[in-house]
């Protein structure tokens, strides 16, 4: 028997290794619930600490909370019942207009618009007011062909290996792949970044609260303000290209890239697929 206590001893070693390696994925999970399953749909460049809390960091590295802000009277304009009817209608049919557009001509559009969409972008609510978004616009070509020999590459790889079939196959109907023709003929390439953490004036760390819901935010006044004003454009959201294109665009690594416009005006040839938006009733319930 005393010959049999060493392999005992490492019998159940190698199960305690075994129960404590599993332990992490088991203990957060109810019983009888399904692991989790993988979605390669998501940028794993953003999967940082966006909710970092101050208590979690070095004290000294974060800066404390600013003064009270003076508060002012607020400006609103209250229409009539039959004008808001009216403008809500309106501006509905306008935004029901929108659509995704992959095919975009060449031709230069004004610059001033472009501010004016940003400026409307930069309205959005955010979390404390931190105002944690990085809007930057590409107008080089050979800055915007480089963006596109980036994204190609990582999406042929997403498109065989990291998307999968079930993915792949539901992209199929839209007609598009890793070829992104249209990074070289837009005009103007808008790239959005969240700031995962700002910097006081002091240089200490400021923290951004729900950086990632403010910025989406942005993007959609952002797209809305582009229909509004007669440009197309397509969401992309540029898998596993965020840190190349960070550096190849000089930005700070407390920034990280949530989507990407190609925006100009639709081509003479310019498609799209024949789809049909859900109705009222689907998308919303009223209690």
């Amino acid at each position: 028997m005393l010959l049999l206590t060493p392999v005992l001893v490492a019998i159940v070693c190698i199960l305690m290794v075994w129960i404590f390696k599993n332990a992490d994925g088991s203990s957060d999970r109810k019983k009888g619930e399904p692991r989790a399953e993988a979605h390669p749909w998501v940028d794993k460049d953003l999967k940082d600490s966006t909710d970092v809390h101050q208590e979690e960091a070095e004290a000294d590295e974060w800066q404390e909370s600013e003064d009270e802000v003076e508060h002012i009277p607020f400006s609103h304009n209250r229409y009539p019942e039959k004008e808001m009817v009216k403008r809500s209608q309106e501006f509905y049919e306008l935004l029901n207009k929108r659509r995704s557009v992959r095919f975009i001509s060449n031709e230069q559009v004004p610059m001033e618009v472009i501010d004016n969409v940003i400026k409307a972008a930069g309205t959005a609510p955010s979390g404390a007011h931190t105002e944690p978004w990085t809007f930057v616009v590409v107008k080089d070509p050979d800055v915007k062909h480089k963006i596109r020999e980036i994204i190609e590459e990582e999406e042929e790889i997403n498109y065989l290996k990291r998307m999968g079939p079930r993915w792949v196959t539901d992209l199929k109907k839209f007609r598009t792949n890793w070829i992104k023709e249209y990074l070289d003929t837009a005009p103007v390439l808008i790239l959005i970044f969240k700031q995962v953490h700002g910097f006081a004036a002091n240089g200490k760390k400021k923290i951004h609260y729900y950086n990632e819901i403010s910025v989406s935010i942005a993007c959609g006044i952002l797209v809305a303000a582009l229909q509004n004003a007669g440009l197309v454009t397509v969401t992309t959201t540029p898998l596993n290209c965020g840190p190349r294109l960070r550096v190849l665009l000089n930005r700070p690594t407390n920034e990280k890239l949530l989507m990407l416009l190609p925006v100009g005006y639709p081509s003479k040839d310019a498609t799209v697929p024949n789809l049909a938006r859900k109705t009222l009733d689907q998308i919303m319930v009223t209690v």
